[in-house]
């Protein structure tokens, strides 16, 4: 079997080649999102057909139901598109960004050796994914672990478009932060934390006490041991652990203190490396019916 992996953002579009049992896909090549639907499927049936692929796997960022893009907010054309129906007679996998960013640690990354695992992956916002008993839980309609909305402020008066720990603790509020101080971005006042910075280090109290105090009540919910950090403030794991890992422990019954925080292995290429695994038929990965 010959599998084709998307991993379609909402500025990039990427494509690469399983072949045979490899788990890492080939890279095809990088280019901007499509600008329309018949672009989107233009693109697939040429790379399909160059390439000689018998499955397809796709991930999206946004909410995936079975084959169906039931939302993705950055590229509006696909919503309510079934890639089983546009692409017939192919076996077609599809997931949202963070689900197979999970699949892909469970099968060869920092999740390797967990049946049980958290995914936070905190970039300009924060996706996320559960494995639970060995299987990246899917939830009603693809909507599980939509963690960004997690919240521990009851006064909280709530957004439309980003969950209170979206707007407390994401790349996008670790920007803001910065900028109070007269820092250039979130990167910078982790580095000044990292350098001794007193200021910045008092900075980040805030944001990893949020992150500390939501993760306690998803780690007591699913019993994970493992909560796996993607995205762009991976790179700041050295600095934030040491602020998350005691809140998080003090939170959780005794025989839970012992989860442990790990950086993904695969980094920006997680997601189209789970692509490739969900349309291989991993068993990690549960084909909605």
């Amino acid at each position: 079997m010959t599998t084709l992996a998307i991993d379609l953002g909402g500025t990039n579009f990427r494509a690469g080649l399983v072949d045979g049992q490899s788990v890492e896909p080939h890279l095809l090549g990088r280019w901007p999102a499509p600008a329309s639907r018949d672009d989107f499927r233009a693109r697939i049936e040429t790379l399909m057909a160059q390439h000689r692929a018998d499955s397809l796997g796709v991930c999206i960022p946004g909410l995936a139901r079975g084959t169906v893009c039931a939302w993705t907010p950055n590229l509006p054309f696909l919503d309510g598109v079934d890639l089983r129906a546009m692409f017939p007679g192919i076996r077609v996998a599809l997931g949202n960004d963070a689900q197979l960013a999970l699949l892909a640690e469970a099968a060869a990354g920092a999740a390797q050796d967990a049946r049980n695992a958290i995914l936070l992956a905190i970039g300009t916002g924060i996706g996320s994914a559960v494995l639970a008993d060995a299987r990246i839980l899917r939830g009603e309609g693809g909507a599980a672990a939509s963690f960004g909305w997690a919240c521990a402020d009851p006064s909280d008066p709530g957004d439309d478009a980003h969950g209170w720990l979206e707007r407390s603790a994401s790349g996008t509020a670790l920007d803001r932060i910065a900028a109070s101080l007269g820092l250039a971005d979130g990167p910078a006042l982790i580095a000044g934390a990292r350098a001794g910075d007193k200021e910045a280090l008092a900075a980040l109290e805030r944001p990893a006490a949020a992150l500390a105090t939501t993760l306690a009540g998803a780690v007591a919910l699913t019993g994970s041991p493992l909560v796996v950090f993607a995205g762009g403030v991976v790179e700041g794991l050295d600095v934030l652990e040491p602020l998350v890992l005691p809140a998080l422990s003090r939170q959780l019954p005794p025989h839970l203190r012992s989860v442990r925080l790990a950086p993904a292995r695969f980094g920006t290429r997680a997601a189209l490396v789970g692509a490739g695994l969900a349309a291989g038929g991993h068993p990690a990965w549960v084909e909605d019916q």
